[in-house]
C-alpha cells in the first residue's frame, strides 16, 4: 500500500491511496480534480473510487465509485456508508468506515489496511488533525470525545493519522498554551516549523503521537484536567476546545 499526499488550495490535502498489486487507487477528499487526475496518470494507476465527493470528479471519471456517510449530504455521493461497513480497494487493501461526529453530524473516518493487516492508516479529514480536532459544528464535546479518544484512540498506536488540513504548527503552539511544560509538544513544534519552512508537509503522524502532543486525545489524564480546571474528559475537551476557539494566536 502507498499513500501520497496532493496538497491542494491554500492549506488542504488530498490522499490517493494505491494498491501497488493492481495500480488501483482510491482517493480521499479530492478538493481539486483536475489535480487527482494528473496525479494518477503520472503514477499509471485507475482511479476506482473516492470518499469525501464532489460533481466533478464524477464528470471527469465516468462511473467513478463516490462513498460518503449516509448522514452527511456528501454531494455526488454514490455509495452511502455506516460505521462498521468495509470497501475493498485492488486485492491487498481494506477501507473500514469509522462514524467520527462533532465536526458534521455523519463525519466518516477511514481506517485502511493490507492484506496483513500492517501499515495501518486512518484518513480523519476533519475530526482529528495533528496536534487538534475540528470545530464542534453540528456536534457535541461527549461526541468528540467519542470520536477522538474512543474511536479512532482505540486504533493501534502506530497507525498513521492523515488529516485534511495542514494546521499542525498553530495546532501545537496552542497546545503550549495548555501544558507548557509537555516537552514532546515543545520538540515536534520545533520539528513541524522546520518542515514547513521547507515547504514539507507535518503529515502523517500516528495514534501514538497524538496521545503525547494533542490536547483533545489527552482529556483522560488527570494532570491535563487539572491545569485547565476540570473534574472530567468531556468538561476538559469542552474547555480546550473553547479556548482554541477564542485563542488569538
Amino acid at each position: 500500500m502507498k499513500v501520497l499526499h496532493i496538497p491542494c488550495l491554500d492549506d488542504n490535502y488530498s490522499y490517493m491511496i494505491i494498491d501497488e498489486t493492481t495500480k488501483e487507487a482510491a482517493v480521499v477528499d479530492p478538493v481539486e480534480p483536475h489535480k487527482v487526475l494528473r496525479v494518477a496518470q503520472e503514477n499509471e494507476v485507475d482511479l476506482k473510487d473516492h470518499a469525501g465527493g464532489n460533481d466533478k470528479i464524477k464528470q471527469l471519471i465516468p462511473g467513478i465509485k463516490i462513498y460518503g456517510g449516509s448522514v452527511d449530504n456528501v454531494r455526488g455521493c454514490t455509495d452511502k456508508v455506516e460505521n462498521g461497513d468495509r470497501v475493498s480497494l485492488g486485492v491487498d487493501i481494506s477501507i473500514l468506515s469509522l462514524h467520527t461526529p462533532a465536526h458534521t453530524k455523519g463525519h466518516i473516518s477511514y481506517y485502511v489496511t493490507d492484506k496483513e493487516g500492517e501499515d495501518p492508516a486512518v484518513f480523519t479529514g476533519d475530526t482529528l488533525f495533528i496536534a487538534g480536532c475540528g470545530k464542534f459544528f453540528e456536534g457535541t464535546a461527549e461526541q468528540m470525545y467519542q470520536s477522538l479518544c474512543v474511536t479512532l484512540g482505540s486504533l493501534p498506536k502506530p497507525t498513521l493519522v492523515y488529516c485534511g488540513h495542514e494546521y499542525t504548527v498553530k495546532n501545537l503552539q496552542f497546545a503550549l498554551t495548555v501544558e507548557p511544560d509537555n516537552a514532546k509538544i515543545a520538540q515536534k513544534l520545533a520539528w513541524a516549523e522546520r518542515q514547513r519552512r521547507v515547504g514539507l508537509p507535518t503529515i502523517p503522524s500516528t495514534i501514538q503521537e497524538e496521545f503525547e502532543s494533542n490536547p483533545f486525545m489527552r482529556v483522560d489524564l488527570p494532570e491535563v484536567q487539572d491545569k485547565v480546571g476540570c473534574k472530567s474528559p468531556v468538561e476538559a475537551i469542552r474547555e480546550i476546545r473553547q479556548r482554541k476557539d477564542n485563542w488569538k494566536g
